[in-house]
């Protein structure tokens, strides 16, 4: 036995046991025992063994000596069975049996030694229990223990396990002696609990003192170096693990490859995992993470497949890798998949697994069946409810998510930041800027003004709720308290309310020398954005060409998709097509879709018709783009061709989606659709809308019926005026205050027609009304839309 392990001063003398605390006094064992019997070797062998094994090993010297049948003998056989028990007790029971054990011990006279304070700190520890650990010190100290290293260490480990990493580090400074297992006790601490650089300078501070690196400390400080991206330190910790013969352990490896993967080298990652001769569960999980990490979702799930037909057993980590990949792929049948191994693996009944698959259910557009996983979950934690309301959030089921998390309220579960920023999403869906007013009283109540995430879900929320300035002000708010993602937020913000110059300039500012924070792929989609929707073509290609030559970042589809729509919006239709002609991989829908809507703006059949071939043969079941075709075939007057798209719909089955258009009034959201006449007011709406016309064409407004085929006239401007926006206009005019702005919330794109009423209706009433279609923002003000007609 180590003599590390053992007190560095000799026990306190051991109280008599219960047997001989039971005899009368003046028959005291001390008494009755012959002095030798204390000097024998086994009687000091005895007063120093701590367990049955040790036991065993001097019970035959016991025997043989003839000091059986001796009263102290008897008694002190029993204490190292108590401390077996303990150990059992803390190792295999709970915690509140393996102290109540404790307490027994102490009570039957049985003295404390120090292996049972290590024992109970790690059960302790184990279950995250700090105060109880921290009467477990006490006792320690008051025992005798405090100079003890191996007693302090597994104090250290308490602490640094429960999150009181600096309480932990007190104790390890003031320690006058420390071995090789203290130090990685305390740089496992640092690592652990997010500060991955202390840990890593804790590492060069053991070995200044002397101490070499161990196979402990290798597999610690991977995963350090790993959390802050610092490959030269990773491979300089890889040299050291080959030269000291560490590699070929399975941890390490483990360990490499992660780090690996975590740095971007995915396939040096693969190369260690493949040339590993025994993998371990972990191993495969961290390879899968790898591939899901660095945006390779099928080869995660294909090395998933790999890992069941070798008949490995998943575990809850493992299938929250899988489900992670087929969330992101939006793969629903592999994802049932992986959900009927959960149930077969009797993993149902862990709840973080229940929760990657309600993500998952939710990401596949499969809100139904996520709400029905939720409300099975018996025991659900903040985070099913975080996943559940973003899930309806991102989903469209606005109402859902913002019931859900007052339902929630009601239980009094304590939300965090990702509950606001769940609920904020819902609003900033939703569009209303009263429910926006609730969402940030809400984050100051809870004192989450100041975190970064709700704070820029804030910015993003008022901008989409039609407040640009207020999120503004918000974002100016925050100083150097900004994430990349806040920047992002406010450049998409200007652009999706044509504030293209504002976006520009903001963009410009965040690239500029003096910023500390570099664009990433995000900021360049929305900045390309926001010049497609202001004119700002040559900007938008300046940005485009810098993404790759300045800041290294490959162009993914949607940036594509941004750049033909930055072309065709300016009418340079001959130029986007050549563009993606020329694109350096296969293009998938947004660029063909950005492409024939350009086409529909700028009224060119031609490309039109090339560009809606290869949408049909891409999404052949796509309602809206069968009617951009036709819509494209209306305005050149084209019927024929339109009445074969129409059969072409009815032959497949493909609906029209239909045009709806919301607003926000007294505290309740009124919805229409073209043509409605259920809203309780639906007469005095349309008589009100029938006066409306007549002034907007005294006022100069000429209906526009170039879509419209196949009826009279008068039934033409009839069809016009039942548009869906017209309706919800003229009903927020009847019921709000004059000079009151109003705010309307559209599911498709604004049609010229409604457009160009709109700007006459804000001219005549002299009220401004702001509209959200499925793109942008329009700001209508006297006569004028802030989009200057170019949408």
């Amino acid at each position: 036995m180590s003599s590390l392990l053992l007190p560095r001063t000799p026990p306190p003398s051991p109280p008599l046991s219960a047997s001989a605390a039971a005899a009368p006094p003046f028959l005291s064992p001390r008494t009755h025992i012959p002095s030798h019997v204390y000097k024998h070797p086994a009687a000091i062998l005895l007063e120093i063994c701590t367990s049955t094994k040790e036991l065993q090993q001097f019970l035959p010297l016991i025997m043989k000596s003839g000091l059986y049948n001796e009263h102290l003998f008897q008694t002190k056989l029993v204490d190292p069975l108590y401390h077996t028990l303990l150990k059992g007790y803390a190792q295999q029971s709970n915690l509140d049996s393996a102290m109540k054990f404790f307490s027994r011990m102490k009570h039957d006279g049985v003295s404390p030694i120090v292996y049972n304070y290590a024992y109970l700190m790690k059960a302790c520890a184990d279950k995250f229990d700090v105060r109880r650990g921290k009467q477990i010190h006490a006792q320690l100290i008051l025992n005798g223990f405090s100079d003890n290293l191996y007693s302090m260490t597994s104090v250290m480990n308490l602490y640094a396990k429960c999150r009181e990493i600096h309480e932990a580090y007190k104790m390890f400074d003031r320690m006058p002696e420390k071995d090789l297992v203290c130090w990685n006790t305390v740089i496992a601490g640092f690592a652990h609990n997010g500060m991955p650089k202390k840990s890593l300078e804790l590492v060069s501070a053991m070995q200044e003192e002397g101490h070499i690196p161990d196979l402990v400390t290798v597999v610690t400080i991977l995963p350090a170096s790993a959390n802050i991206g610092n490959l030269r330190v990773g491979k300089s910790i890889h040299a050291y693990a080959v030269r000291h013969g560490l590699e070929s352990y399975v941890n390490v490896s483990t360990a490499l490859l992660d780090m690996y993967a975590k740095c971007g080298l995915i396939r040096t990652a693969r190369h260690i995992f493949d040339s590993m001769s025994s993998k371990t569960v972990v191993s495969w999980n961290s390879m899968i993470d790898g591939y899901s990490q660095s945006g390779d979702y099928s080869e995660a799930l294909d090395l998933f497949q790999k890992m069941l037909d070798e008949g490995l057993r998943p575990s809850n980590v493992t299938v929250m890798g899988a489900l992670h990949a087929c969330a992101n792929l939006c793969d629903i049948s592999r994802g049932q998949f992986v959900h009927k191994l959960v149930i077969d693996s009797g993993l149902d009944s862990d709840v973080s697994v229940m929760n990657s698959l309600i993500s998952m259910y939710c990401k596949c557009k499969r809100v139904d069946l996520a709400a029905q996983l939720f409300h099975k979950l018996r025991m659900k934690s903040l985070v099913s409810w975080n996943a559940m309301i973003l899930g309806y959030a991102q989903n469209g089921f606005t109402i859902e998510a913002i019931s859900l998390f007052c339902k929630m309220q009601e239980k009094n579960m304590k939300l965090d930041s990702f509950s606001l920023v769940s609920v904020i999403t819902a609003v900033a869906e939703l569009s209303v800027l009263r429910q926006a007013k609730w969402a940030h009283g809400l984050a100051v109540r809870t004192c989450l003004d100041k975190n970064v995430f709700a704070m820029t879900a804030l910015v993003d929320m008022y901008a989409k709720c039609g407040a640009v300035h207020t999120a503004r002000k918000l974002f100016d708010s925050m100083g150097d308290n900004r994430h990349v993602t806040t920047w992002n937020a406010m450049i998409d913000g200007y652009g999706t309310h044509g504030f293209g110059e504002e976006a520009v300039e903001l963009f410009e500012h965040m690239c500029s020398k003096g910023s500390v924070i570099n664009p990433n792929d995000v900021t360049f989609l929305c900045i390309i954005s926001a010049c497609s929707h202001s004119g700002l073509v040559k900007q938008g290609r300046k940005y485009f060409t810098m993404m790759k030559e300045k800041y290294g970042l490959e162009p993914k589809m949607d940036h594509y998709g941004a750049v033909v729509d930055l072309l065709g919006r300016a009418g340079q239709l001959k130029e986007a097509w050549e563009f993606i002609l020329q694109m350096p991989v296969e293009p998938e829908i947004n660029v063909f879709g950005a492409m024939l809507g350009a086409c529909k703006i700028h009224k060119n059949v031609d490309l039109g018709e090339k560009a809606a071939d290869k949408l049909f043969d891409l999404e052949p079941d796509d309602g809206g783009y069968h009617v951009l075709l036709a819509n494209i075939y209306a305005i050149a007057s084209m019927w024929d061709k339109v009445a074969k798209v129409r059969t072409l719909m009815e032959k497949k089955g493909i609906q029209k989606t239909p045009g709806c258009s919301s607003v926000d009034l007294k505290n309740e959201v009124h919805t229409f659709y073209s043509g409605s006449v259920k809203h309780p007011q639906s007469e005095r709406i349309y008589a009100y809308l029938g006066e409306l016309i007549d002034r907007i064409k005294e006022a100069g407004y000429v209906p526009d019926t170039s879509s419209i085929h196949d009826v009279e006239e008068d039934v033409q401007e009839q069809l016009l005026n039942t548009h869906s926006e017209k309706l919800a206009i003229s009903f927020g005019l009847i019921n709000s205050s004059p000079g009151t702005t109003i705010h309307i919330r559209k599911n498709l794109r604004v049609c010229g027609d409604c457009h160009n009423a709109t700007k006459y209706i804000s001219l005549v009433t002299e009220r401004e009304i702001i509209v959200r279609d499925m793109h942008r923002f329009h700001h209508f003000k006297n006569g004028v839309c802030s989009c200057g007609d170019y949408w």
